[in-house]
């Protein structure tokens, strides 16, 4: 989840805490680091958002940017999928992810330090499910969209997209789509799903 400003939430869990939803570890609580501004999504978003993902995610191979504590994709990897890759740039979010993931026995996981601009113009693998949950006020995201869809996407693959519930969404590549949305309070979230490769191909540019 994303260093971001956002807005206080009663918790449901106490400070630096946060409760896996559903799957097999359904209940645990697990720590994040006290870094300043590190908000988790709300339960209330994460149960609607794998309600949305619960037919696709077993399985699936997910891409975590803006990781912080880990809250998406230790979720997804809960309910069953096959591998998630977890990319944040603070080292020492990433560390204590690493150390998380370690004491769940989570295979199939990784954890990487990187800004989520220069991961993506690294070599691309393709993802069935991308989360993207950037600080609030982050002006990239359709930056970021575009990147991926230079072959970080598997066939209708599936982006994930949380937001200021005021905040347009950014302009989308050719082809994507939304498939959900809800706000939650403050909380915008979207779900948005992509083409198939040879749509994209046909498509004109």
């Amino acid at each position: 989840m994303s260093h971001s400003k956002k807005p206080s939430r009663r918790a449901a869990a106490p400070p630096n805490r946060l409760r896996i939803i559903g799957g097999r570890w359904r209940g645990r609580r697990i720590r994040f680091p006290p870094v300043a501004a590190l908000r988790p999504s709300p339960d209330r978003v994460r149960e609607t958002l794998f309600n949305w993902l619960q037919p696709r995610i077993v399985g699936a191979r997910c891409l975590d940017l803006f990781a912080g504590s880990g809250a998406l994709g230790i979720e997804a990897l809960s309910r069953g999928a096959a591998a998630v890759l977890f990319v944040d740039s603070d080292a020492r979010v990433v560390r204590h992810l690493q150390a998380t993931l370690e004491e769940l026995g989570a295979s199939g996981a990784n954890a990487l330090t990187a800004e989520a601009e220069r991961f993506l113009d690294g070599p691309p693998q393709p993802f069935d499910v991308v989360f993207l949950d950037p600080p609030y006020g982050y002006a990239g995201l359709g930056a970021l969209c575009e990147r991926l869809a230079r072959g970080w996407l598997a066939d209708q693959a599936l982006v994930y997209l949380e937001c200021a519930a005021d905040a347009p969404l950014p302009s989308l590549p050719p082809g994507w789509q939304v498939r959900r949305a809800k706000r939650a309070g403050q909380v915008g979230y979207h779900l948005l799903e992509t083409p198939t490769a040879a749509t994209s191909e046909t498509r004109p540019s």
